[in-house]
């Protein structure tokens, strides 16, 4: 005799079923996502383009969903009272989403389809409304913890997100490969905090932990001045070689993934590439941006393909 089971539970897979059935998104949907994140971001887009072609979309439509969240804190929250009035608004649109199975906002439209489609656990991006109200009112992070804690919002969901979407090879396990995806980024979100050093501070943030600045003997009149100093030269290389180990350790990770190697492994160099230029520019994030620029991109990106096949 076959066990019956609980009313709750037969309730909650009726409610998930017909969310899947009335969950939708068009191609146009889609085509917003992409257009959001080539306006967004250079290396991220550069290196999306040697993801498999059916992944791709829904990879778009994860940023999307993060860079509207991001806008609405640090560039516009045009048509809402306050900056905490649009993020909050988003936010809501989201767990809404969730629950009816529709939205009127085509990224959200686009990112609910996928994460349906790949099973991911709509509390995965739970951090990240966290972490961007969080944007609003802290402005320094006085351990590396306290910047760890921020960033468990501000980048390990979109490296979770992405492992479902790209998924794992046995014997592997989502797991199993959830600590790679987190070192990465974190890498690569530490990559630009280094590089976007200047810029931060002129919108009043300051993304190296106090603590390092005070062992090192950085003060933010440093900042302020854009001083190269041979403390600040210090403290920078620090944290870089801090971020140069996430990076190892994500690169040991990507052959988890059963798809999605050469693109993923294109992204770690393009934003590790990020960190040599800032070597290569004398520490000077103050008046020169570190990067790699497009001929320097293909040969990474060649290199990535390789170390993709051998892993």
């Amino acid at each position: 005799m076959a066990l019956k089971q609980p009313a709750e539970n037969l309730i909650g897979t009726a409610i998930q079923q017909s969310i899947e059935a009335r969950a939708y998104a068009t191609p146009a949907d889609y085509t917003y996502c992409r257009q959001v994140m080539r306006r967004a971001s250079k290396n991220y887009s550069f290196a999306s383009r040697f993801l498999p072609q059916e992944k791709l979309p829904h990879v778009e439509a994860l940023y999307a969903l993060m860079r509207v969240g991001d806008d609405r804190v640090d560039i516009s929250h045009e048509g809402f009272v306050t900056a905490r009035a649009a993020i909050e608004d988003w936010e809501q649109a989201y767990w809404r989403a969730f629950e009816t199975g529709i939205s009127s906002h085509p990224v959200m439209r686009a990112y609910l389809n996928t994460s349906l489609k790949f099973g991911i656990p709509e509390e995965t991006i739970a951090p990240y409304f966290r972490a961007m109200k969080e944007d609003l009112t802290i402005k320094r992070f006085p351990t590396f913890e306290h910047l760890m804690h921020y960033m468990e919002g501000s980048a390990l969901t979109v490296g979770r997100a992405m492992t479902y979407i790209l998924e794992v090879k046995p014997p592997y396990t989502i797991k199993d490969a959830i600590p790679g995806a987190d070192s990465l980024s974190m890498a690569m979100q530490l990559s630009n905090f280094w590089r976007d050093i200047d810029q931060d501070w002129r919108l009043g943030r300051v993304y190296l932990p106090q603590e390092d600045m005070e062992q090192f003997g950085v003060q933010e009149a440093d900042l302020a001045e854009r001083r190269v100093t041979s403390q600040f030269i210090d403290l920078l290389e620090f944290e870089m070689e801090r971020t140069e180990r996430y990076y190892e350790h994500a690169c040991s990770c990507v052959k988890m993934l059963a798809s999605g190697q050469w693109g993923v492994m294109s992204g770690l160099e393009i934003y590790r590439a990020i960190l040599t230029a800032i070597r290569r520019n004398h520490y000077d994030v103050f008046t020169q941006r570190a990067g790699a620029n497009t001929v320097q991109k293909a040969g990474l990106v060649v290199k990535s393909y390789w170390r993709a096949r051998s892993s």
